[in-house]
């Protein structure tokens, strides 16, 4: 921003610098990813398309309140542990995650696979938690990532809750890249898998988001009875063998389920009914 010719600065001009300053540094803090954890101050330069004197003042005040770290032999910075406790924070008052966890836990203990957590976040859903199994090891944390909805038994069940007007728009809005031969890869496509969603109660992805991956999801309400989050239960397909034990993953996903809605104040009939009910929805369906 240019300075005035002569003076102080005038408290709107001040407020717009400091507006833009605030911007600027939040916009470093974006640069940072799983596949570029580590960045030059010239690559920050450059991709902000600011001047690396501005970059390395930024950088400089960032890291004295610990929002990143610089290696002092290489020269690159990386973020700082201020924003895993900025994270815990936003964490731990998300309700749904707090009512959830207890479930995750058990599922991945009891079954030795990964169950997960996540909300609808724009067109894409947004991890809130995933708790590992032995069946199920990642190398890293899903939490906070985001993933695509018409290749993911979450993001499946997500979209086919929302209200008629809005799955149509979010649909209009997707590109659906085929990542595996199941992929759905239309609308039209996608619409029949949705529909199935709804009919049996719970979301089956066979192979769809990448090869050797299953995964059986299912819808979480709030007190209201809105659907607000989706839970998985995902790993291997040695170890979610689909073809032969569908019924037994998709009650025990729909019981994780409807556990963490009564958590939220959703009155429920009693859970065996319920997966029961829904699950003989999805055998009659498949017979005819």
């Amino acid at each position: 921003m240019t300075e005035k010719a002569s003076g102080s600065a005038g408290p709107r001009e001040s407020a717009s610098s400091l507006t833009q300053t605030v911007e600027r540094a939040l916009s470093i803090l974006t640069c940072f990813s799983d596949a570029r954890p580590r960045i030059r101050v010239s690559d920050i330069a450059r991709e902000l398309e600011l001047s690396q004197s501005t970059v390395s003042r930024l950088l400089a005040t960032m890291e004295a309140l610990g929002f990143v770290e610089r290696d002092p032999t290489t020269g690159l910075y990386n973020l700082g542990l201020e924003l895993v406790t900025l994270a815990g924070v936003a964490l731990n008052q998300i309700e749904v995650r707090r009512q959830a966890m207890s479930e995750l836990s058990a599922a991945a203990t009891e079954l030795g696979l990964a169950a997960n957590l996540a909300i609808l976040r724009g067109d894409e859903i947004f991890y809130l938690a995933t708790v590992e199994g032995p069946k199920a090891p990642k190398q890293h944390t899903m939490i906070g990532k985001r993933n695509m909805l018409h290749c993911t038994g979450m993001g499946k069940v997500l979209l086919a809750h929302l209200p008629d007007s809005e799955r149509e728009q979010c649909m209009a809005r997707l590109s659906y890249p085929r990542l595996t031969p199941n992929t759905a890869g239309s609308a039209e496509d996608l619409l029949a898998m949705l529909d199935q969603v709804l009919a049996q109660g719970y979301a089956a992805e066979r192979e769809e988001l990448a090869f050797g991956r299953a995964c059986v999801a299912a819808p979480i309400r709030d007190a209201s009875g809105v659907v607000i989050a989706a839970t998985s239960i995902s790993g291997p397909t040695s170890a979610i063998n689909l073809e032969q034990a569908e019924t037994h993953f998709a009650g025990r996903v729909i019981q994780m389920a409807d556990t963490i809605s009564h958590n939220l104040g959703y009155i429920t009939v009693p859970t065996a009914l319920t997966i029961n009910r829904r699950l003989s929805v999805n055998t009659r369906s498949s017979q005819g």
